[in-house]
């Protein structure tokens, strides 16, 4: 997640953030993982999440991994996003 910055806090930018990393999915075979790190990241806001990680989930499923959660702001929004979205994450 670094690649997008150590601050991850607007609408605007989490949806970039997609864009910019959907491409990179393209070629995910069927039933490889798709595993989203935040070592590094200091904040982390739901807008930003919602934009990034919430159709990313929509999109891959049970094959999305989320690591280095242990900071305070990734997860509360990660519990966050989960509860608006009524889904849990898979974390490692």
């Amino acid at each position: 997640m670094t690649k997008f910055g150590t601050v991850l806090t607007s609408r605007q930018a989490g949806k970039e953030a997609y864009a910019a990393f959907l491409p990179t999915l393209a070629h995910l075979g069927k039933n490889e993982a798709v595993l989203v790190d935040f070592e590094g990241v200091s904040t982390f806001s739901p807008s930003w999440g919602d934009e990034f990680l919430t159709p990313l989930q929509k999109k891959f499923g049970g094959r999305v991994t989320l690591r280095n959660v242990t900071n305070p702001s990734v997860s509360l929004t990660i519990a966050t996003l989960e509860q608006l979205n009524s889904s849990k994450f898979k974390i490692a």
